[in-house]
């Protein structure tokens, strides 16, 4: 590998650490005609549901931009180093890095030279020229470019496992004072068009098998988190909005880290705190998976996220009217409102309690985190009786408790030095 080329990966890498969207589950591409790679369960740096970590090239084609949004670190009035790959060179990259065991996948974002359909063709070209010349099977995630036109985002579709649309931030509003040049119509029309599209594919694939598949993966999109004035709320909102009209798989959020001295930007020395990631995150998942109603999360009058307690457990504090929760009895829809119950050990207690009457001492066997739990709930035990208590002191009985725990696990670790 030339010095050119690894100077170019070097600065095209880092300037891709930002995009924190690079998922693939779901994807379900086979490797078929003795082919390079297969998706299996999950491509990027993150965890498969059996434990298996994976890694993927995570480039950016070019950080040449020529828009100048505030947060950006591509930004065209930010001093940088610039580089731009060919598309054969990110195709020679990828291979030989799949060659070498170093990798299971691509994923490729731009910064955005000439005009978004001159960016994108680029992109798609790489994907293609990994499929059809090359046979490679592996997951390949393209980061679509806003404003760019139907064809060549079916295109890519039909190259690609997934594609992503960053809507950035939050609200029309931020993204006029932030990125003035850029127009939300052209992040909207674009996931739209993938929706449809996705649909269609999927019916015709039902009718005829051999018909190509077109992004298996589907389409997510990203946020950027604080660096407009955008509460939790607008952010969840939006987020619920997005995966309503356009079917998304995921909307990830990416604290904003301080680039620039822009004066559109908060006045913040440091990052935004991881754990207000953890809780929109946390947010997220009841959102989805739990059945809650986002509104019942965050309103007019809880704007904000509690950065010391999760949002389960803080909406319980607000409506302990709701509780206590009998175990032996009550539906999976209840149990899983219940703070420091998950979805597997909501589903174990369904399953067990058709055998036996479930005592604190079952519940702790299925994994269910009595700390938070036992506040909320009664079964067929008396070890711990619920009391009257309000919403401040079951609050400060939960968090004295863990503190308790992380000390007291802090002092283990110590004491194994």
């Amino acid at each position: 590998m030339s010095d050119r080329i690894v100077e170019k990966l070097r600065i095209l890498s880092d300037a891709a650490k930002y995009d924190v969207s690079c998922s693939s589950s779901g994807s379900t591409r086979k490797n078929k005609n003795k082919g390079l790679g297969d998706t299996g369960n999950g491509i990027c740096h993150t965890y498969t549901e059996d434990g298996r970590c994976v890694s993927l090239l995570k480039i950016l084609f070019t950080n040449v931009c020529i828009f100048d949004c505030a947060y950006c670190v591509t930004r065209k009035s930010n001093d940088i180093k610039r580089a731009s790959f060919t598309v054969q060179e990110v195709v020679d990259l990828t291979i030989n890095f799949y060659r070498r065991n170093y990798i299971e996948g691509l994923f490729l974002s731009s910064g955005i030279f000439k005009d978004a359909d001159y960016t994108m063709e680029r992109m798609v070209q790489v994907a293609k020229k990994l499929r059809t010349e090359h046979k490679f099977n592996g997951y390949i995630h393209l980061k679509s470019i806003p404003g760019a036109s139907d064809e060549i985002m079916h295109e890519a579709g039909l190259y690609a496992d997934r594609l992503s649309i960053n809507i950035e931030i939050p609200t029309e509003s931020g993204l006029k004072l932030l990125a003035p040049d850029k127009d939300r119509k052209d992040m909207i029309m674009p996931m739209e068009y993938l929706k449809n599209e996705i649909i269609s594919k999927k019916d015709e694939k039902k009718l005829f098998k051999s018909a190509p598949l077109f992004v298996p993966a589907g389409q997510s999109s990203q946020m950027i988190v604080g660096a407009g004035s955008e509460t939790d709320r607008d952010i969840m909102y939006t987020a619920n909005k997005l995966y309503k009209r356009f079917n998304l798989k995921r909307v990830y959020y990416s604290g904003y880290v301080p680039i620039s001295n822009d004066q559109r930007l908060p006045v913040i020395g440091t990052a935004v705190p991881m754990v207000r990631e953890n809780r929109l995150y946390q947010t997220d998942w009841l959102m989805r998976f739990y059945g809650f109603d986002i509104r019942e999360l965050l309103n007019e009058n809880n704007p904000t996220l509690d950065l010391d307690i999760d949002p389960k457990l803080s909406w319980a504090l607000r409506n302990l009217n709701c509780f206590p929760v009998d175990i032996n009895k009550a539906d999976i829809k209840q149990i899983l409102r219940i703070p420091g119950v998950g979805m597997q050990s909501a589903h174990k207690i369904t399953q067990a309690r058709r055998f036996q009457k479930l005592t604190w001492e079952n519940l702790k066997k299925i994994g269910v985190a009595l700390n938070r739990a036992k506040y909320f709930i009664i079964c067929s035990s008396n070890q711990f009786e619920r009391r009257d208590l309000t919403e401040m002191k079951i609050r400060q009985f939960i968090l004295a408790e863990s503190h308790s725990k992380y000390l007291r696990n802090n002092t283990e670790q110590l004491a194994l030095f």
